[in-house]
C-alpha cells in the first residue's frame, strides 16, 4: 500500500512539514510496511516556499528591503538555478500583527516592488511571487512604487503609496521605472477577482481588519484605481490575492497569475508521485469555503487519480460545508477533539492530529480486513 501525506501548514500551529511528519508517524504505527511518502504543500500562502523547499534543492538567501512600517527589513528568497521565490507573507503575513495592529489599508509594501528589481540585477529570469496570507489591501500599489512608480492626487501632491489612497490616485509618473527583463509570476492560493461581492476587499477586508465602512469604500477605490491602469485587471481570476497584489503584479510588473497549488504540485512531480498511490491525505487548519475555491486540498482532490482515495484532516470544518466528495475528497475529518479557547486549541494540535491520524489509519485497516473476509 501507498500513501501519500500532503498537508498544507495548520495555521498559527503546525507548519505543513511538521503536519506530514506527524501523520506518516500515525500511519507507520498501524501500516509499519506501508510506503508513505511525505509531500507537505503550500498554495500560494505562507508556508509555499517551505514547502518547495523540503522537495526541490533551492539556496536561501535574503536581501533588505523596506519593511512594512518603511524601516530596513530582512527580505528571504530561495533560489533555483535562474529561478527565485520568495512569499509577500514573509514581510506583511498576517500573523506578524496583532489584531491591535491590523491596519490593512496602512502597512507598506514597497519592499516587494524593491526585492524583484535586486533578484532582476542579480541575473535572475524567473521570479515567483506567493502572494497568500498578507495582512494588506493596497491592489499592488506598493510593489509599484517599489518598482519606481510615483502616484499623485488632483492637486499634483505625491502620495504615499498605501492602500487608503487608492480612491486618492488622479496621476501615475513612470519615469523612474526601469525596464523588467525577468518574468515575474504572482502565485495564487486563492481565485478570487479583485473587486465586487467576491473581492479582495469584501472577502478577505475583515480578517485583515477592516470596518464595514471601510471595505465599501476600498472596494470602491480599487476599481477606480484600476481604470487608470486596465479595468479588465480587476475581473481576472485571481486577481483579488494578496489583498489585490497579484492585480498589481500583472498591472505594474507585466506579470502573470498561476494557481498556487498546480504550480506547486507541478513543481513536485505531483502526477509522477500518484501515480500508483492508494491513500492521499491532505489538510489545512479550516477547511471552508475557500478551500472549496480550490486551496491546497481541493487542488490536490482534483488532480488526484480515481484509483486514490483522498481523506481530509483540518482543525476544523465550516459546518455548512458538507458535499467534500464534489470535489473528489471522500470524507474530512477535524482533529479538535474538546471545546476549548483558541489558545489550548493551538497548543494541542500536534496532539490532536497524531490521535486522528492513528484513528484513520485504524478505520482504514478495520474496512480493508473486512474486504478480505
Amino acid at each position: 500500500m501507498k500513501i501519500l501525506m500532503m498537508p498544507d501548514s495548520f495555521k498559527g500551529s503546525i507548519s505543513a512539514k511538521k503536519a506530514a511528519m506527524i501523520l506518516g508517524k500515525s500511519f507507520e504505527q498501524v501500516f509499519p510496511a506501508a510506503t508513505i511518502d511525505l509531500l507537505p504543500v503550500g498554495d500560494g500562502g505562507e508556508g509555499t516556499l517551505d514547502a518547495l523547499s523540503q522537495n526541490i534543492l533551492m539556496e536561501e538567501k535574503s536581501q533588505i528591503v523596506s519593511g512594512w512600517n518603511e524601516q530596513p527589513f530582512s527580505m528571504r528568497y530561495m533560489c533555483f538555478q535562474d529561478q527565485a521565490f520568495f512569499e509577500m507573507a514573509d514581510l506583511v503575513g498576517l500573523p506578524m500583527f496583532s489584531e491591535e495592529q491590523r491596519q490593512p489599508l496602512d502597512i507598506m509594501t514597497v519592499g516587494l516592488g524593491e526585492l524583484i528589481l535586486q533578484l532582476q540585477a542579480a541575473g535572475i529570469q524567473k521570479i515567483y511571487i506567493g502572494v497568500g496570507g498578507s495582512a494588506t489591501v493596497d491592489g499592488g500599489i506598493g510593489l509599484a512604487a517599489g518598482l519606481g512608480y510615483r502616484f499623485y492626487d488632483r492637486e499634483d501632491n505625491l502620495l504615499q503609496p498605501i492602500g487608503r489612497n487608492l480612491g486618492r490616485v488622479a496621476r501615475i509618473d513612470t519615469t523612474n521605472v526601469p525596464k523588467l527583463t525577468a518574468k515575474i509570476y504572482a502565485v495564487t492560493d486563492v481565485k478570487n477577482v479583485l473587486c465586487g461581492e467576491n473581492g479582495a476587499s469584501p472577502i478577505f477586508g475583515p480578517q485583515k481588519g477592516l470596518t464595514a465602512e471601510e471595505i465599501s469604500v476600498t472596494d470602491q477605490a480599487l476599481k477606480q484605481f484600476y481604470h487608470l491602469i486596465d479595468p479588465k485587471l480587476a475581473d481576472i481570476p485571481g486577481s483579488g490575492a494578496g489583498g489585490g497584489l497579484a492585480a498589481g503584479i500583472v498591472g505594474f510588473a507585466g506579470g502573470k497569475i498561476v494557481h498556487g497549488i498546480d504550480f506547486v504540485l507541478d513543481v513536485l512531480d505531483f502526477d509522477q508521485h500518484v501515480r500508483d498511490a492508494d491513500f492521499i491525505i491532505v489538510g489545512e487548519g479550516k477547511i471552508d469555503q475557500q478551500s472549496m475555491a480550490g486551496k491546497a486540498p481541493v487542488g490536490i482532490a482534483q488532480r488526484a487519480p480515481k484509483t486514490a482515495t483522498v481523506l481530509a484532516i483540518c482543525g476544523s470544518v465550516d459546518q455548512q460545508i458538507v458535499d467534500f466528495q464534489d470535489y473528489g475528497i471522500t470524507a474530512c475529518f477535524p482533529i479538535i477533539g474538546q471545546p476549548g479557547s483558541l489558545n489550548e486549541v493551538l497548543e494541542n494540535a500536534e496532539q490532536n492530529l497524531e490521535r486522528t491520524g492513528i484513528n484513520i489509519a485504524r478505520l482504514i485497516k478495520s474496512i480493508r480486513s473486512k474486504e478480505f473476509d
